[in-house]
């Protein structure tokens, strides 16, 4: 059935949808329902989403599953605070949490967005250095070209010149950038990669809380790849000068890279860690910041506590849907899945640097980036796709594709085939 003509109106002149003009919108699409790897229109059009709805449904919609999970907690409770109070789904999601990940991250800070997880981890390298007697450890190191969110300390640590949100960079802390590693993974290691960080970090390392970036996969501010060397050396360099280490991965974590967490690439563990989107198989918003007891004890010294408390924090009802999600990730074949993908992406996306207007190709795991040498322009590129029935959503120079890990050859192949037909047109 489709929108009404008034909706579709209402749509356009009164909701702002993401990086939109209300003045000049993008086109959007309604969706009326949504199962498998397949997207359907109201107008009876169906696309295969190789999107993962922004990298997250990783079990495809509509998986039985979590729905039952879903179900069965909204019958006992959607919600309930949790200051003061407890419920299983936050406590069950806790222990997965703490035993997935690597050992030294004992402690989790559930919230609402891998935004506000980010948050949580600044204000955690704060508030340690201030609970271990040196307060004035009150600034960020990061690198170029990185992205952590939209929010105002995770703005103030994304690229301050070539990313989303250079409007704002006057009203924002001033944190130190070292230049984007641009070691890929293929490359033979040299130390002189990571020089200019190591001597940033030597440089003011007084005033350092904490060291923040993306391990190996830069994600929205480029989709690029790094060496894991240069997680080694940097974890090297934080323990020499003393900093905390916090690893982003919100769009990385629960499998993305082929490895459970990105970090595992580097066999290295991050004081702080933040994890969301995959999180719940892309049904609720959640995420979650976790500390080791290092961090945890800094933190609340001298009997203090942890300045932060969101209202829907431990939702029970995402905390449910999350649990139900990671049993069905371990319990999946999810690593040959996602090697399947990345063996395609490299067979069918490579031949597009013989193009003129390619700039690069590049796959990892269940990523698959084309990057052109001029901007493309998104909504002729997304009609295009359309056409082709995949559904993708390009930006800057970036046609990519981040599919669930349950998309069938034959669906991979037209997603990759379309991509191919619209770069070729360009």
């Amino acid at each position: 059935m489709q929108l009404d003509q008034t909706l579709r109106d209402f749509d356009r002149d009164h909701l702002w949808h993401p990086y939109t003009s209300l003045t000049n919108p993008l086109p959007v699409y309604p969706v009326s329902s949504a199962d498998g790897v397949m997207l359907t229109f109201d107008d009876g059009r169906q696309v295969i989403d190789g999107m993962a709805s922004w990298w997250c449904v990783i079990h495809g919609y509509n998986h039985p599953h979590l729905n039952q999970a879903a179900k069965q907690q909204i019958d006992a409770m959607s919600h309930v605070m949790f200051g003061g109070l407890t419920h299983q789904p936050a406590i069950e999601l806790g222990q997965k949490l703490v035993g997935m990940t690597a050992e030294p991250l004992e402690h989790v800070f559930l919230t609402d967005s891998g935004s506000i997880s980010v948050e949580v981890a600044l204000k955690m390298a704060l508030q340690y250095w201030q609970g271990v007697g040196k307060p004035d450890k009150q600034r960020f190191l990061t690198v170029r070209d990185g992205y952590h969110g939209d929010t105002f300390g995770a703005m103030s640590v994304c690229d301050p010149v070539g990313g989303m949100h250079q409007l704002f960079q006057g009203m924002l802390p001033q944190q130190l950038f070292a230049p984007r590693p641009d070691i890929t993974p293929g490359d033979s290691w040299s130390d002189d990669a990571i020089s200019d960080f190591a001597e940033l970090i030597d440089r003011y390392s007084d005033e350092i809380a904490a060291v923040i970036l993306e391990p190996v996969v830069q994600g929205a501010g480029g989709m690029r790849f790094y060496h894991p060397n240069y997680l080694r050396k940097m974890r090297e360099l934080c323990d020499r000068h003393d900093v905390l280490l916090i690893f982003d991965e919100i769009a990385t974590g629960f499998g993305r890279t082929g490895k459970l967490f990105a970090y595992e690439h580097a066999e290295v563990t991050p004081d702080i860690l933040c994890v969301g989107k995959a999180i719940t198989g892309g049904y609720m918003t959640l995420a979650a910041t976790i500390a080791t007891d290092k961090v945890a004890k800094g933190v609340c010294s001298d009997d203090m506590v942890f300045m932060h408390g969101p209202t829907f924090m431990a939702n029970p009802l995402a905390c449910a849907v999350a649990n139900a999600s990671i049993e069905l990730l371990l319990e999946s074949p999810w690593q040959s899945r996602v090697q399947s993908i990345e063996s395609h992406f490299n067979t069918a996306l490579e031949p597009l640097r013989a193009l003129d207007a390619v700039a690069d190709v590049r796959s990892l795991g269940a990523i698959g980036v084309v990057e052109m040498k001029e901007s493309l322009t998104v909504s002729a590129v997304q009609e295009a796709l359309i056409d082709e029935g995949v559904w993708l959503r390009p930006f800057g120079k970036l046609l990519y594709a981040m599919p669930p890990y349950v998309m069938e050859q034959e669906q991979l192949h037209k997603v990759t085939d379309a991509m191919s037909r619209v770069v070729n047109r360009l």
